[in-house]
């Protein structure tokens, strides 16, 4: 087990594809529309050195305007290849969601000695139980599941690293 707090201060070069993650720390979802929306405005909020979690999440509110989590798996990441290669140059530096992605990302996760690692669909229960807080909510205007919603874990995982920053995929054996 790999643990990595994020945001990420350690040297993530020496991950390899293949190896396996859990996340401690702040990461955030964004799917495909919060995507366009970053290269389109910017980020409302500090992604250097973040994770990004291609997911959309279920989420409750009560009558406080509190939220809860009650399921959040990955999304189909190739959705994002068009804008995903431009985000990394923004600065975060692990990309979280499903199956594979095109060159771009692996020649961006290279440039910007990033990672993307792939969490297992199926498994929303057993990823909320990492989630510890909803820190905070951005661009809810795209609706639950696009919004760009703030997380607060712990051993977020298990995630395997796909493609590493040395340009290696496992999608490629």
């Amino acid at each position: 087990m790999i643990e990595i707090n994020v945001p990420v201060e350690e040297d993530l070069t020496k991950l390899k594809a293949g190896d396996v993650i859990f996340l401690t720390g702040t990461i955030f979802t964004a799917r495909d529309q919060a995507h366009k929306r970053l290269l389109e405005e910017g980020a409302p909020m500090d992604i250097e050195n973040t994770a990004i979690f291609h997911a959309g999440p279920i989420i409750t509110e009560d009558d406080d305007e509190n939220y809860r989590m009650i399921a959040i798996g990955p999304t189909t990441s190739m959705r994002m290849n068009p804008y995903q290669a431009d985000v990394i140059a923004m600065g975060p530096k692990i990309i979280i969601g499903k199956g594979g992605m095109d060159d771009t990302v692996r020649e961006a996760l290279k440039e910007h000695d990033a990672i993307y690692a792939v969490a297992t669909g199926g498994c929303a229960a057993l990823y909320v139980d990492a989630i510890e807080e909803i820190e905070s909510v951005n661009w809810l205007d795209l609706g639950m599941p696009e919004a760009v919603w703030e997380l607060k874990v712990k051993e977020f995982g298990p995630l395997i690293v796909a493609m590493d920053s040395h340009g290696n995929s496992l999608y490629d054996e």
